[in-house]
């Protein structure tokens, strides 16, 4: 499994390296992911630590935040490893596979004020709301922008304070 490590004022230990890189490996086993992107931040003491696997064009991804990077990695990877049981049977459920794309490009953009702070672009193929929903959860987002296959449209899916989720379609 090639992973690719990003850090930010912290530097990762070899050692930290190597725990990640064999609790990874059980997800080269388990669905053959052949790549992985390991994020960790320092924020005072603490260590932020993200991973994210593509996964059969989804991007399954989980985050810790701890004092200890390797109860983090523990954590992660247990999330992860939950994520994609339940991914599992939901697709034997619907007797189906998702096609559906993850981010490919991000790129940190610092403008005036009153403007985006960060650009993220994306590619995208059509997919139902069920899979929008499914690929939104699996991200651990409140939103989730996707072309809907039912009618080739930019749709929005967001997650209410009600816990319930709403559609957003543009008018024809």
């Amino acid at each position: 499994m090639l992973i690719s490590y990003k850090s930010r004022n912290v530097e990762i230990s070899d050692a930290a390296k190597e725990y990640t890189e064999k609790r990874l490996a059980r997800f080269d086993r388990l669905i053959g992911a052949e790549e992985a992107t390991v994020t960790v931040r320092s924020i005072r003491d603490r260590q932020r630590l993200e991973v994210a696997i593509p996964y059969h064009g989804m991007l399954i991804r989980g985050e810790d935040e701890g004092y200890d990077i390797f109860t983090c990695i523990d954590n992660v990877t247990n999330k992860l490893e939950s994520q994609i049981h339940k991914y599992r049977s939901r697709l034997i459920q619907r007797g189906r596979r998702v096609a559906a794309e993850a981010p490919v490009a991000e790129e940190p953009h610092w403008v005036e004020d009153d403007q985006p702070v960060k650009i993220k672009t994306f590619t995208t193929k059509p997919m139902t709301v069920e899979e929008g929903i499914m690929q939104m959860n699996l991200l651990g987002h409140n939103f989730f922008v996707f072309v809907n296959s039912d009618g080739n449209t930019v749709n929005v899916l967001y997650r209410r304070n009600d816990g319930e989720y709403g559609l957003l379609m543009p008018e024809a």
